[in-house]
């Protein structure tokens, strides 16, 4: 099953307490060479189904109503991630297609 992720960040122009304080944390904990830190949210979506057009619509809508206060938050990012098994799935119909048989073990080697 695809999994849509949503990123969504505070406004580049306000002020972010959570990213203020782990900011800190790191400088007290000798962590140096960061310049800032900002604390977003991230959320999964796993969907039945294709991902098309309609669906991707309705994950922007989603986002901007929804999972982001559109007032003192932006929605950076929505991606489609496949899941492994459907890679692998995608993997073996294109190996099957073009005759490929996959690994095959040397002599005497199980796997």
């Amino acid at each position: 099953m695809p999994t849509i992720v949503v990123d969504v960040m505070p406004k580049a122009e306000l002020l972010d307490p959570q990213g203020k304080a782990v900011a800190g944390a790191l400088a007290r904990t000798g962590h140096s060479g960061f310049t800032g830190v900002r604390i977003g949210k991230r959320f999964e979506l796993t969907v039945d189904g294709p991902v098309d057009d309609e669906l991707r619509a309705g994950v922007k809508q989603i986002a901007e109503e929804i999972l982001s206060n559109s007032v003192i938050e932006d929605v950076v990012g929505i991606h489609y991630v496949e899941s492994n098994a459907e890679l692998a799935e995608e993997s073996l119909e294109a190996a099957i297609e073009h005759g490929d048989e996959g690994y095959v073990a040397p002599a005497g080697e199980t796997h």
